[in-house]
């Protein structure tokens, strides 16, 4: 008798994401003028099935639906329509069961200036049970992994880009998710930084995790696809967001790199 089949890690189906824009101000309601709401279609009916261990990543421009796709998952942004999964849970329906399984590394940090870098991981651990032993000694690994233990009792003034980056990665994987989501992970970081950010990325995937992250750029996409050939990547015009299509396309299946 066969086994049943791992449910993907990550999956939608026929997912829409519908914003209003141009509503009335209250001098407008009251002088009775009428209603100019446009509807804007940020995600359009899109599918993603995502493999437990595997790198996923969504390629598209600016304003092509991926941070709302990536908001719907880490359940800040309700869906307009359709259904969305991480593991065996809806996420909309079991958002407290699916926080505990996802690390989120928003596309721009929003990291408490009020804390120092260690306190940002520990309060972290603590927010998700970790015990005090266990939060400190994970805090200690990762600050050590992402070259921060000089900086772990500074406030986070004289951080730099790439060194809040490298923290909030790190608090995304404080209480050790299954899934991490990295939106634009290395928008406007020096190539140094870069290379360390997907070293660790990639020594995380391999411990059996599952990552998608979003990118707006062609040669980050084929630098990861060359180093790993498991990974995949979508174009968000081919995946139901709502750019127009780009001249460059290949499949969410792996394939050659296009030149």
């Amino acid at each position: 008798m066969t086994a049943a089949p791992a449910a993907p890690a990550v999956e939608t189906r026929d997912l829409v994401k519908v914003f209003e824009r141009g509503r009335r101000t209250i001098w407008q309601r009251l002088r009775r003028e009428p209603d100019r709401r446009e509807r804007f279609r940020a995600v359009d009916g899109i599918d993603l099935a995502v493999d437990a261990g595997e790198i996923f990543g969504l390629l598209g421009p600016n304003g092509a639906g991926k941070s709302t796709t990536v908001g719907v998952l880490t359940t800040r942004v309700k869906p307009t329509a359709g259904t969305a999964w991480i593991g065996n849970f809806n996420v909309w329906e079991r958002r407290v069961d699916v926080k505990r399984l996802i690390g989120v590394v928003p596309q721009r940090p929003n990291l408490d200036f009020s804390l120092t870098a260690r306190e940002i991981l520990t309060f972290h651990g603590a927010y998700f049970g970790l015990p005090a032993a266990e939060r400190n000694a994970r805090a200690d690994t990762l600050l050590d992994r992402f070259k921060l233990t000089d900086r772990a009792g500074q406030l986070l003034f004289g951080f730099s880009g790439g060194m809040m980056q490298r923290l909030s990665i790190a608090r995304a994987m404080m209480h050790d998710p299954s899934v991490l989501f990295l939106d634009e992970p290395s928008a406007g970081l020096d190539p140094q930084t870069r290379l360390l950010l997907w070293e660790m990325v990639r020594e995380y995937n391999t411990a059996g995790k599952t990552i998608l992250l979003t990118t707006h750029t062609g040669r980050s996409s084929r630098r990861e696809r060359r180093r790993r050939s498991s990974d995949r990547f979508r174009e968000a015009s081919s995946c139901g967001c709502t750019s127009p299509p780009r001249r460059r396309r290949w499949s969410a299946r792996s394939a050659p790199c296009p030149a």
